[in-house]
């Protein structure tokens, strides 16, 4: 009985040890769960897409929209400069409407869409006159973008798209380039009017 009571107070303390231990383990474990990242998914061929079509968008609309209303029928053209030869070259209220009708006329073989009312050219409805309504037709064509974006899989994306020889890879990443070609245009139409094309500016600008 003697040796009994002497080693209680061992036991006791021996389960606390291991309780101890356990609580110690089970809390650092839980730690580490914390502090792990949390794992992203992978990104997919829609996904990578639409971010690029993202990038166009911005800087094209940034553009579109740093340009003042009363330039809007500006050309290079009415500039005469000499040695130059910009006769009948795009105003830049059609380069942006240009910008636009090509996103439609491209992106809906992907999408199966309609095109909008009253385009008939890569030069956009002529009825669009204001800039408020040019830049809106601008961002809709972006819209349809990304509803093109999302539906490339890696399955169909070398498939040809309704109603084009072309796959619709090529269709949808096409559009991209064009707008982004067709940006650099812009660009230049804002410096020949004493503008900083808004990617160009500091932040304190």
């Amino acid at each position: 009985m003697k040796q009994i009571r002497m080693f209680l107070p061992l036991a006791v303390f021996i389960f606390a040890l291991i309780a101890w231990g356990r609580a110690t383990n089970s809390a650092a474990a839980a730690s580490a769960l914390q502090t792990q990242p949390v794992q992203q998914p992978l990104p997919t061929l829609a996904s990578i897409l639409d971010v690029e079509i993202s990038n166009v968008e911005k800087q094209i609309v940034e553009v579109a929209e740093a340009m003042p209303e009363d330039k809007y029928n500006f050309s290079p053209e009415s500039l005469h400069i000499p040695g130059s030869d910009y006769k009948g070259v795009r105003t830049f209220a059609v380069e942006v409407k240009h910008v636009a009708a090509s996103n439609y006329f491209i992106w809906s073989h992907l999408t199966g869409d309609k095109l909008p009312e009253g385009l008939k050219d890569g030069n956009g409805p002529e009825n669009l006159k204001s800039k408020a309504d040019i830049i809106k037709f601008l961002q809709d064509s972006f819209v349809l973008g990304h509803k093109a974006a999302a539906t490339l899989t890696p399955e169909n994306m070398s498939q040809a798209a309704e109603g084009s020889k072309s796959t619709r890879l090529r269709l949808a990443t096409f559009g991209v380039a064009h707008a982004f070609d067709h940006y650099g245009q812009m660009v230049e139409y804002l410096r020949m009017n004493g503008i900083v094309p808004p990617a160009s500016r500091g932040k304190s600008e």
